[in-house]
């Protein structure tokens, strides 16, 4: 559980004093929001209207006001650029549970992932975590008499809410969001399968950091994506499962050229970065999560990965016995996105530094030609 402490007590966020519960605008200014929501078509979303929005462009956008009151459905634009607020309890995501990511609706920036939401009893949709550093902006807001901190999209500046103190572990933060101000995009689930000489394997070697770093430099891979496989909970969040009590197992799963590479070459690696004789541990890492699996998509796989188990353990390559299992693929689902390439985007991180440095350096050393960024530099 080291790692599921670590990752908590890393959390950064910026500090602000508030009200401990989120106050309305003056009824007048309730009023007029609610009459524009009136007016405006619900299922309208303004994204045929808007050539701005997008879920990759991080540009920042300086639009004047005319612009965003001919490009925005008239609530998005009274909440977004005149800071209104809608009424509690009325917005469509001040309960909801669905698993996925909240994006900016004036702009597209991505703000928020579900498992950072939680149940509020303010009436508006809360979160104590933003998706990133960039995707919510402060400024302080005096307004009406009182101190708060306004909460603003960090791509168009758009209003969103207000920062509170009050919220759960591990920040104490509660975002109260508008609505208005959010789109939503559930989660979909990946799919398995092999085309033509593209195949896919799902492995469970420990902390999917580490694995994930490994097989990113191995020539033939295609994808490498962190998340969770071989529990009872569908589409979990990573905090879910740090409980052990979805039965998942922190998971890679790899897509690869098998021109390129192969599945012998996938499994000698997989043994050679992790241990697999320590049952539902590696290193201080501990509990099922962090158990020694292949989850096989075919009986190719499954003779593959017991045949290299079983030749490991007759040369007895290691002092004790294999716990890896072998267990049939049922369904992968994407871990959070702050975990994907987690080791690229935060190699200065004291577990980085301690525990995935030196497996990465254990694979270069035992497959040094077969790495891509050598690959690279030679020109091939």
């Amino acid at each position: 559980m080291i790692k599921c402490r670590f990752l908590l007590i890393s959390f950064a966020i910026y500090s602000a004093f508030a009200f401990q519960a989120c106050s309305q605008n003056n009824t007048k200014d309730q009023n007029k929001a609610t009459e524009a929501m009136k007016s405006s078509d619900s299922s309208k979303t303004g994204k045929s209207n808007n050539p701005y929005y997008s879920h990759t462009d991080t540009n920042k956008l300086n639009l004047s006001d005319a612009e965003w009151k001919k490009i925005l459905p008239p609530d998005l634009y009274e909440v977004s650029r005149h800071k209104d607020t809608e009424r509690a309890f009325t917005g469509k995501y001040w309960n909801s549970t669905g698993k996925g990511t909240y994006y900016c609706a004036a702009c597209g920036n991505v703000l928020f992932r579900s498992d950072a939401k939680f149940a509020s009893s303010c009436g508006w949709p809360s979160f104590f975590e933003q998706k990133n550093s960039q995707s919510v902006v402060y400024k302080q807001d005096d307004s009406y008499g009182m101190s708060r901190m306004e909460a603003l999209c960090g791509r168009c500046g758009g209003h969103l809410g207000h920062l509170f103190d009050d919220g759960p572990p591990p920040t104490g933060k509660r975002y109260c969001m508008n609505s208005v101000a959010l789109d939503f995009e559930p989660d979909k689930e990946v799919s398995s399968g092999t085309v033509n000489n593209i195949d896919t394997l799902t492995l469970g070697g420990g902390c999917f950091w580490c694995v994930e770093a490994v097989y990113e430099n191995l020539i033939g891979v295609k994808s490498v994506m962190a998340g969770f496989s071989g529990g009872n909970v569908a589409h979990p969040s990573y905090r879910e499962v740090c409980t052990g009590s979805t039965n998942h197992a922190e998971v890679v799963q790899i897509v690869f050229d098998n021109t390129q590479t192969s599945l012998d070459e996938i499994f000698k690696v997989f043994f050679t970065v992790h241990d697999p004789t320590t049952l539902n541990r590696q290193g201080a890492d501990e509990g099922t999560q962090y158990r020694s699996v292949i989850f096989y998509r075919d009986e190719n796989h499954r003779k593959a990965a017991q045949g290299i188990i079983d030749e490991l353990n007759k040369e007895k390559v290691y002092p004790d016995p294999i716990v890896t299992k072998v267990e049939p693929f049922k369904a992968f689902y994407k871990a959070e996105d702050y975990h994907q390439n987690y080791y690229d985007n935060n190699k200065n991180e004291p577990y980085c530094k301690m525990v995935i440095q030196p497996k990465i350096e254990k694979f270069e050393k035992v497959f040094s030609k077969r790495l891509k960024s050598k690959a690279k530099s030679n020109g091939t």
